[in-house]
């Protein structure tokens, strides 16, 4: 079983020093970047030029979580400046088969998010096309909210899926993720754990990655006999 990733989202740091707040997180497996474009959500970020100027500061893989209508035409181009894994909402695209396609040929991961009330299984043909699973654990479009646990349910779900060879996905999870509720999250099944405040929050948040990915990794998930690779 792979060591769990943690993703550090910048939407909890501090946005006049974005460079800085990446070295903070040094040794963080990826960098979690929430585009949001005040339409699909309320809430108004970042764009392709900030995630541009990224790229530049860091090595650390960006994860950019695309919460803003029409991914289909502004999807690619995150995947074209270097994002390592561009995931797209399931309830904003046009064409998501045809999304996938295009970001895996602009040489990134395609992922997909489901929010807490969309239901997995409206989406389990479609993910075969992705490489990763963003499963909602808060409303999308503000950080700081309370973690939702009855979404647990859609992770076990696609973690049975995973384990048995009917998907190939990574399962990642974000919103409400700390000390609190990790190991909860870690025994449905995620293998990646998008922490806002919990990290940025912190006197050290780069002992705070550390410590979220000890507490997960000593969590035994309730997995069927067959383990991803």
């Amino acid at each position: 079983m792979p060591a769990p990733l943690i993703a550090p989202s910048i939407l909890s740091a501090d946005f006049a020093h974005l460079a800085d707040e990446a070295a903070a997180v040094t040794g963080s497996d990826w960098l979690h970047v929430d585009v949001m474009d005040a339409h699909f959500v309320p809430n108004l970020t970042l764009g392709l030029p900030v995630v541009e100027s990224l790229l530049r500061a860091t090595d650390i893989p960006l994860d950019c979580h695309l919460m803003i209508e029409d991914p289909d035409r502004w999807a690619p181009p995150y995947a074209e400046a270097g994002a390592h894994n561009v995931t797209v909402h399931a309830e904003a695209a046009h064409d998501p088969r045809g999304i996938a396609k295009d970001l895996r040929a602009a040489g990134a991961l395609a992922g997909l998010s489901v929010k807490p009330n969309t239901p997995l299984e409206d989406w389990l043909e479609v993910l075969r096309d992705y490489d990763t699973l963003l499963v909602m654990s808060v409303e999308p479009g503000f950080g700081g909210q309370s973690f939702m646990p009855e979404v647990l349910e859609k992770v076990r779900t696609a973690r049975r899926l995973v384990d048995t060879g009917h998907l190939q996905v990574l399962v990642e999870i974000d919103g409400g993720i700390s000390a609190d509720t990790v190991e909860q999250a870690a025994e449905a099944g995620v293998d990646c754990f998008v922490a806002g405040s919990a990290v940025y929050g912190a006197d050290d948040p780069g002992r705070a990655v550390a410590a979220l990915r000890q507490q997960a990794a000593g969590v035994s998930p309730h997995r069927t006999s067959a383990t991803r690779e």
